[in-house]
C-alpha cells in the first residue's frame, strides 16, 4: 500500500516537471528571440518605423528680422527608410523594383538608385533619404493607408527650415543633426532658442537685421566681386543712433539648408570675426582723436612733401610714403586727399600713452558685443610694445587691426556728435505667446568725443566727396554725404612686411551728413586689377546709398518729409480665434499667424512669405485631430 501511494503521488510531480520543461523552453526561444532582435538592431537593422506620431516634436523657436520675416523655423520632416523583410516578394528583385519605381517620383530619387539602396545594403534596415517634408511624408503614408509601400517606414525627425536660403546667413548660422545651434545666432542663442523644462516650444530671436536692406547689400556685394574678382566682399548698413545693424552682406556666403555644400570661408560670419587692417580711412578716427585731445585743430597744418620723415632718438630713420606731395595741408586736407604724411605729423603732437587711450576709447581692441559668436577684438598692441614708428603707422590705419563691426561702432561717434553706441544684431527675445521676455542691448552708449570735433570731422568728410576728393564717385544727387575712403596693403601671410599685390579697399559713409540716420561700409579683399578704394570701393555706396534712402524714407532734396504727429495709434491685429472650425485666414500676415505655429491642438502649414491669399481646407471646415490647415502668402 505504502509503494502504491508512492506511485500515485509522484504523477503529479512528473507533470508539474513537464510544464516547467516547456516553460523554460518557450522562455528560453523568446529570450533568444530578443537577443537575436537586439543584435540585429545593433548591426544597424531595425523595424519600420511607425508612421508619424500624432503628438508634437518641441518645436526650437523662430529666427525672425526686425519686420516678423521669418529667417529659421522649425517644421515637420522625416527620415524614409525600408525594412527589407516586410517587403512583399523579397528577396525576389522583381519586388524591390516594384516598390523603387513607386518611391522614385515621390522621393525625387531615381529608381535604380532607390533599387541599389535597397538590394546592396549588407543591413535589412536602410535609409532611403534623409529630412524629406511634409508633402513627401503624406504621399508615403496615403500609400501604406491603402495598403501599398509596406516595408517603407516613416521615422519623424527634428528639422530647421531657412526659407531666405543664403540670406543673411552668416548672421543665422545653422544647427547639427540633434536641432542644437552650431553657428551663429543659431549658436549664440540656443538656450533661447530651444524648448526649455518640458515647454512644447522655444522663444523666437528677433533681429535688427531688414532682409529688404540685406537683399539689396548683398546683390551690389555679388556685383562687385564679379566685377574686381575679390576674394571677398563685407558690405554692411546700420542705424547709428540704435546701433541696429539693418544688413550685414558677407561674401563668399552659403545655403544653411545643406551646409555639406560650403565650406569654412563661406560660413565666416567676417564682418565679425575677421580682423584685418583697416588703412586710410581710419584716419577719421586717428585725426577726431588728436582733435579731441586738444593737440591739433581746424588751424593746424603740417607740410607733405610727399613722404613722412623722422629720426628715431636711436639715430634710424623713420620714413612713411604718401601717394603724392600734397604740400601744406590741414587736418581737413588731410582727410580729403587722404595725406599719409599728414596724419603723421599729426600723430606726432600726441603722446603715445593718450592717443592709445583716445583709440581704445573708439572701441579698437575690444569687442563690441554685438552678438556675433566669436566675435574678435582685433589687435591693438600696448604702449609698451609701440616702436619708434608705431605712432605715425597707427594715424595712417597700419598697426592695427579691426572687424568690420568695430569700424561702425566707431563710426556711430561720428554721426552722433561724439557718443558712440554699440552695435547689435539681435533686438529682443519673444515667447512663443508672443511677450518680449527680453531687449536685447549690446552696451551703453557713451560720450568719447565732443561734439565740436563730430561734427568738424564730418564737414571734412563731406568734401571728399567734391572733385577734388577721394571719394567723388560715391556722391549722390541731393543728398549730402560724409566719407572716407581706403586703400590697405595686406601683410604677408607669414610675415615680414607687406604685399605688392594683395589689398583692402574700402569705403565708409555716414548718411545724411547734417544729421546721420545710416551708415555704410564696404570692404573688398585681394581685388584683382584696380586696387583703389577711391576707384572701387566708393561706386557701391553710391548705389546701396541710392536704393537705401529711398527704402528707409532718409530725407534729400527730391524726397521731402511730410510733418505729422509724433505717435500714431494702430489697432493691433490678433490671430483669429480657432475653436472647432477652420477660420478664414484671409489677408493676415505671416507674422500675425505666426502664434498659432506654436499650438499643440493646430498642425498648420506656411508656404511663402507676405499675407495670406488661399488656404485648404476652406473657412468653416470642421477641425479634427488629422486636420492640416495649409496656408499660401504672397
Amino acid at each position: 500500500m505504502t509503494e502504491g501511494r508512492n506511485i500515485q503521488q509522484s504523477s503529479p510531480r512528473k507533470a508539474l516537471n513537464k510544464r516547467f520543461i516547456i516553460f523554460i523552453f518557450l522562455f528560453s526561444i523568446a529570450a533568444l528571440t530578443v537577443l537575436v532582435r537586439y543584435g540585429t538592431l545593433m548591426l544597424g537593422g531595425g523595424e519600420v518605423p511607425e508612421p508619424l506620431r500624432t503628438e508634437r516634436i518641441p518645436e526650437r523657436g523662430s529666427i525672425l528680422d526686425r519686420n516678423g520675416r521669418l529667417l529659421a523655423l522649425q517644421t515637420r520632416l522625416a527620415n524614409i527608410s525600408a525594412w527589407k523583410p516586410e517587403i512583399p516578394g523579397w528577396p525576389k528583385l522583381s519586388a524591390l523594383e516594384e516598390i523603387a519605381a513607386e518611391l522614385a517620383p515621390i522621393l525625387e530619387l531615381p529608381a535604380d538608385e532607390i533599387l541599389n539602396r535597397i538590394s546592396l545594403s549588407p543591413s535589412d534596415f536602410v535609409y532611403l533619404k534623409k529630412q524629406v517634408d511634409e508633402s513627401t511624408i503624406k504621399m508615403i503614408e496615403t500609400a501604406r493607408a491603402q495598403g501599398r509601400l509596406r516595408g517603407i517606414g516613416i521615422e519623424p525627425v527634428l528639422g530647421r527650415v531657412y526659407p531666405e536660403r543664403n540670406l543673411a546667413s552668416q548672421i543665422i548660422g545653422f544647427v547639427g543633426d540633434e536641432n542644437n545651434g552650431l553657428a551663429g545666432v543659431e549658436y549664440a542663442f540656443d538656450a533661447e532658442l530651444s524648448a526649455q523644462g518640458g515647454s512644447s516650444a522655444g522663444n523666437q530671436v528677433i533681429l535688427t537685421i531688414d532682409t529688404n536692406v540685406q537683399y539689396i547689400l548683398e546683390q551690389i556685394a555679388e556685383n562687385i566681386m564679379t566685377e574686381s574678382r575679390a576674394e571677398a566682399v563685407m558690405f554692411m548698413a546700420m542705424d547709428p543712433r540704435s546701433g541696429d545693424i539693418l544688413g550685414s552682406a558677407s561674401l563668399p556666403t552659403f545655403d544653411p539648408n545643406d551646409i555639406r555644400l560650403s565650406d569654412e570661408s563661406a560660413r565666416m560670419d567676417r564682418p565679425a570675426i575677421w580682423a584685418y587692417e583697416p588703412g586710410s580711412v581710419f584716419k577719421v578716427f586717428s585725426l577726431a582723436a588728436l582733435m579731441d585731445g586738444g593737440v591739433i585743430d581746424d588751424k593746424s597744418f603740417f607740410t607733405c612733401n610727399g613722404r613722412y620723415e623722422r629720426t628715431t632718438r636711436s639715430g634710424g630713420p623713420v620714413v612713411i610714403n604718401c601717394l603724392s606731395a600734397h604740400g601744406r595741408v590741414s587736418p581737413r586736407e588731410i582727410i580729403i586727399y587722404s595725406c599719409n604724411a599728414g596724419a603723421a605729423y599729426a600723430a606726432d603732437q600726441m603722446g603715445a600713452s593718450p592717443f592709445y587711450e583716445e583709440l581704445r576709447n573708439f572701441g579698437f581692441g575690444s569687442r563690441t558685443g554685438a552678438g556675433n559668436p566669436g566675435e574678435t577684438a582685433g589687435f591693438l598692441r600696448s604702449v609698451e610694445r609701440w616702436s619708434d614708428r608705431s605712432k605715425p603707422t597707427l594715424a595712417m590705419g597700419q598697426e592695427i587691426t579691426v572687424s568690420a563691426m568695430q569700424m561702425l561702432q566707431a563710426a556711430s561717434a561720428i554721426a552722433n556728435d561724439g557718443i558712440l553706441v554699440p552695435p547689435r544684431i539681435v533686438s529682443r527675445i519673444i515667447s512663443p505667446d508672443g511677450k518680449t521676455i527680453h531687449e536685447w542691448e549690446s552696451g551703453p552708449a557713451r560720450q568719447i568725443i565732443s561734439a565740436e570735433t563730430a561734427q568738424a570731422m564730418r564737414s571734412y568728410m563731406v568734401d571728399v566727396t567734391k572733385d577734388i576728393g577721394t571719394a567723388w564717385r560715391a556722391r549722390v544727387e541731393d543728398l549730402s554725404l560724409a566719407v572716407k575712403t581706403g586703400t590697405a596693403q595686406m601683410s604677408k601671410p607669414a610675415g615680414g612686411g607687406y604685399s605688392d599685390t594683395d589689398f583692402i579697399a574700402s569705403c565708409i559713409a555716414l548718411l545724411p551728413a547734417e544729421n546721420p540716420s545710416l551708415v555704410l561700409y564696404v570692404a573688398i579683399v585681394k581685388p584683382k586689377g584696380e586696387i583703389l578704394g577711391g576707384r572701387i570701393a566708393a561706386p557701391p555706396i553710391r548705389e546701396a546709398a541710392e536704393a537705401l534712402v529711398d527704402y528707409l524714407g532718409i530725407p534729400r532734396g527730391r524726397n521731402p518729409q511730410l510733418e505729422h504727429p509724433p505717435s500714431v495709434e494702430i489697432p493691433p491685429i490678433r490671430p483669429p480665434i480657432i475653436t472647432d472650425r477652420v477660420p478664414d485666414f484671409s489677408g493676415l500676415s505671416k507674422r500675425t499667424i505666426l502664434p498659432l505655429l506654436f499650438r499643440e491642438d493646430l498642425h498648420i502649414e506656411i508656404e511663402g512669405d507676405g499675407w495670406v491669399r488661399r488656404q485648404d481646407p476652406p473657412p468653416g471646415t470642421e477641425i479634427t485631430p488629422d486636420t492640416v490647415i495649409i496656408l499660401e502668402l504672397e
